[in-house]
């Protein structure tokens, strides 16, 4: 993770650098602001990583010697078939026409939307500690 924060950390030290040349050489505050705020989003992706480096200390990858096994841990769950992204995908297409077209069809896609999005959320809230099957699925 010391890699990461020397990164980001000179991603800001640019956008900061850059935000300063810019704003004594232009009068045009809109691109003085987007450094600005870029600098401090860098900075802020930094002083996270920072803080997690100094918090649990050096990552297998940080270290010379560490071997590929150290670094491997479970593998997050992956759901084999859902509606919802479809649903969600739908969604976002209809307000997006909705924005053109008018407030009804803003309207539908917000109410198509929200379902795909709350079924994304909660799909497998209820599942069990098994990080393959969810809870209640037995073996046949």
């Amino acid at each position: 993770m010391k890699a990461e924060t020397a990164l980001f950390a000179g991603v800001s030290l640019f956008f900061a650098v850059s935000a300063t040349t810019y704003g004594r050489s232009s009068a045009e505050p809109a691109g003085t602001a987007a450094l600005v705020v870029s600098c401090l989003m860098s900075a802020l992706v930094a002083f996270f990583l920072w803080y997690r480096h100094r918090k649990d200390g050096l990552l297998p990858k940080d270290r010379k010697g560490a071997s590929v096994h150290e670094a491997t841990g479970s593998v997050a769950f992956f759901p084999p078939h859902s509606a919802f992204p479809v649903l969600a995908a739908a969604g976002t297409a209809l307000l997006g026409l909705g924005a053109v077209y008018g407030l009804w069809l803003f309207l539908i896609g917000a109410g198509v939307l929200v379902p795909g999005v709350l079924g994304f959320a909660f799909q497998y809230a209820a599942r069990g500690t098994d990080p393959v099957r969810p809870t209640g699925v037995e073996d046949r």
